[in-house]
């Protein structure tokens, strides 16, 4: 092969790139180590792509090479090499995948957590730049390579710190990809193979191909859903997770799975992150469970084996029901891969209210975590929607903040006489506690379920009932509310029907309805929601993500005992044609819409109000 050296060109790093090598350069010298972890894994993910194309196309160079990964080290020299025989890089693959910032945000995100040095060490391989870790330990980094394809040419990519990168053609005979540089004097440490050894055992002891130092094979760890669960160790596990999910942390649970004769016959080792990945809670692009067909992964991001509502997990698994060379797409719509996602979501939901019954911290760990996105199974996954009703859980007005209760909880702590489950939504605990429509239930010491979440008011119409219960807004207009004699007759002594008449008449319209309250108790007016309207809540949160909602009209109630009420009863007693009785109705409409963040102009009701005042200190 001649080498045409014209085709040797100058790239300029964009702005960002040089902020994010300075970033990296300047603020991860607490972990020097992970330029190791980063290599191999790149290493590893070249080896499964071509280990792929090895079975489906014979067309590629080196179809029958062995996948091995090679460091070699030479003290004297302060030098470092690996050397993959995966799938290899192209041109376009060295100016796209190396030459720019993988995902936008990345920068931003990274910058932000700079000052977390311990975290950021960690984290910067799951942003696609895990390579640039090198330049930790090196001032200059080249690259040799070919890729797999019959089209491809040898090339080497050159860059120091900074500035630009050269991509030149040379002679290469075998596919894959060779990384080399000369370490910086305070990090000779890894040109020793003492120290190469020790750091592969600690990060990359389950990679899936053989990592050679010199002549000697350092991961001897066989892939861990390979075996039994009784044999699976804690340390081993922790680690594997750590290697497949890029993560830092140790998972918070995990499951293993070895299933024979259910449709589908396939081993799975599944994992509950601790935290949430950064991919999964700001943007789309998120990774879920690698896919093996014995042994062979032939999908690295398979996110058809499970639903939208479970894709927080990450893990492995391996059948042998899928041939080697299946196609992508036949892969998304085979029965075997429906059948093994049925499987495994029954096995996660099971798995998870165990945790829920017998290890009910770790499970409120997992719900603050992952609860957002868990709950949408119910408006999602119909066969196994009362498996994750049974899975949600709610403040309570009976329980202190932060302790969370289920439906069954709060069933069975329900009054004999209580035939509905009572809840309120709203931005915050304290926003809640302090609406006027908790008054009678503060009172009757009734409890009531807190839906604080935002989520939460778009799950909860899809449970109109639990345990054949009603589940009720204690902010509508039809609940079932009772109110003794006493309480009755004060109504009818205290308030007049031509008064409500005069509510009516007043606010007829802005309210859809006047009526006296059985719900208040301190409070003198409040607002609620039709039977068939939303809570207010709702509309806002609808409002918010731009859905055209029409302001509706709300119910407003009076109480009849409240000193302002009685008050104006009496005064309409005494003139029935008073213009006070008028301002002061619209004054407390208002007031209630305040409450409710619903009202329309503030300047008109403290307008109402100062002549109110005036009036009253005459």
């Amino acid at each position: 092969m001649s080498v045409d050296s014209s085709k040797k060109e100058t790239f300029e790093y964009k702005a960002e790139m040089n902020q994010l090598l300075n970033l990296i350069v300047h603020s991860l010298y607490t972990h020097p180590e992970i330029f190791l972890r980063e290599l191999i894994s790149n290493a590893s993910d070249a080896s499964n792509k071509v280990r792929y194309l090895q079975i489906t196309d014979d067309t590629i160079l080196d179809r029958n090479k062995d996948l091995t990964i090679k460091i070699e080290v030479d003290e004297k020299a302060q030098h470092f090499s690996i050397e993959d025989t995966g799938i290899g890089m192209s041109r376009e693959d060295l100016i796209n995948n190396i030459g720019k910032i993988a995902s936008s945000g990345t920068l931003k995100f990274l910058e932000q957590a700079k000052e977390e040095k311990e975290k950021l060490g960690d984290l910067i391989g799951q942003f696609g730049v895990g390579f640039y870790s090198a330049f930790m330990v090196t001032d200059e980094i080249v690259i040799e390579t070919r890729h797999a394809g019959k089209e491809g040419v040898g090339l080497r990519w050159t860059s120091a710190v900074g500035g630009n990168y050269t991509i030149e053609e040379i002679e290469r005979e075998q596919r894959g990809t060779k990384i080399s540089f000369r370490l910086k004097d305070e990090f000779k440490e890894f040109s020793t193979e003492l120290r190469i050894k020790s750091t592969i055992k600690k990060y990359s002891n389950f990679a899936d191909f053989p990592i050679y130092v010199g002549k000697e094979k350092v991961n001897t760890i066989a892939p861990l859903w390979t075996q039994k669960a009784k044999d699976l160790k804690a340390e081993e596990l922790n680690e594997f997770y750590k290697f497949i999910a890029n993560d830092w942390e140790d998972p918070l649970d995990y499951l293993a799975l070895s299933l024979e004769g259910v449709g589908a016959t396939f081993k799975a080792l599944l994992f509950i992150p601790k935290n949430a990945p950064f991919e999964l809670m700001r943007t789309q692009e998120h990774k879920t469970l690698q896919l093996y067909s014995n042994r062979v992964m032939i999908m690295e991001d398979c996110k058809d084996l499970l639903p939208e509502y479970l894709q927080f997990m990450r893990g492995v698994v391996d059948t042998e029901d899928l041939p080697l060379n299946v196609s992508r797409e036949m892969v998304q719509s085979s029965p075997v891969m429906q059948k093994i996602k049925t499987t495994i979501t029954n096995k996660v939901l099971a798995w998870i209210d165990k945790m829920a019954t017998k290890d009910t911290e770790k499970y409120a760990e997992f719900y603050r975590t992952f609860g957002k996105l868990f709950k949408y199974g119910v408006n999602s996954d119909f066969s196994n929607k009362e498996k994750i009703v049974e899975l949600l859980r709610y403040e309570t007005s009976r329980k202190d903040e932060g302790v969370l209760s289920s439906f069954k909880d709060y069933v069975a702590r329900m009054k004999e006489d209580q035939k509905e489950i009572y809840y309120l939504s709203g931005e915050s605990r304290g926003q809640v506690e302090s609406n006027p429509n908790m008054e009678y239930f503060k009172k009757h010491e009734t409890e009531v379920l807190y839906l604080i979440d935002p989520v939460d008011a778009f799950i909860i119409p899809s449970i109109p009932e639990y345990d054949k219960k009603p589940v009720k807004a204690i902010d509508k207009g039809d609940l079932d509310l009772k109110s003794d004699e006493k309480e009755g007759e004060k109504e009818k002594n205290q308030l007049s029907n031509a008064l409500i008449d005069l509510f009516k008449e007043t606010l007829k319209d802005r309210a859809q309805e006047v009526r006296v309250s059985k719900r208040l108790v301190d409070s003198a007016v409040t607002l609620v929601a039709g039977a068939d309207g939303a809570d207010k809540h709702t509309e806002q949160l609808m409002k918010m993500m731009g859905q055209d909602v029409p302001q509706s009209k709300r119910i407003l109630e009076v109480n009849a005992d409240h000193p302002v009420v009685r008050n104006l009863s009496k005064r309409y007693i005494a003139n029935d044609k008073d213009p006070m009785i008028s301002k002061c109705i619209l004054g407390l409409f208002e007031s209630a819409q305040l409450i409710d963040d619903e009202l329309v102009s503030k300047n008109a009701y403290v307008k109402r109000m100062m002549e109110i005042m005036e009036e009253a200190t005459q």
